[in-house]
């Protein structure tokens, strides 16, 4: 129904998923300053999402997840500067912030649906 919009929301019912990716980013290498590098298939196996999903997740949110140049053919992915200098607790603030601003966003398309139809009925409604 809401393919015609526009736009995606990128966070609304997604941020378990995304701080899973985030987390196994953080458990694949804790001593490493950068982070891990780590490739789709590998965050699907230690995760248990699918892979497309984690692909499309990683693509999706930049503001985590930066990719990394294809060496060897193969494209990894990191988790940016500005995460990795954030706590967890701010990561997941962050994600939360995001996810509510998109549910206020998709509360109001519907309100704003649901007052055109108003309008239509109340139109429609004094000539029958």
């Amino acid at each position: 129904m809401f393919g015609i919009l526009p736009f995606q929301f990128r966070f609304r019912g997604k941020v378990r998923l995304i701080l899973d990716i985030y987390y196994s980013f953080i458990d694949a290498a804790p001593e490493k300053q950068g982070g891990a590098a780590l490739h789709p298939t590998q965050i699907a196996r230690t995760t248990g999402i699918s892979f497309t999903e984690v692909a499309k997740r990683l693509d999706a949110t930049p503001e985590l997840f930066v990719r990394l140049p294809k060496r060897d053919g193969v494209t990894r992915y990191r988790i940016t500067s500005s995460a990795t200098a954030r706590s967890d607790e701010e990561i997941e603030t962050l994600l939360r912030t995001a996810e509510r601003k998109e549910s206020l966003l998709f509360y109001a398309i519907g309100f704003m649906v649901l007052a055109m139809l108003a309008i239509v009925v109340l139109t429609i409604a004094p000539n029958i």
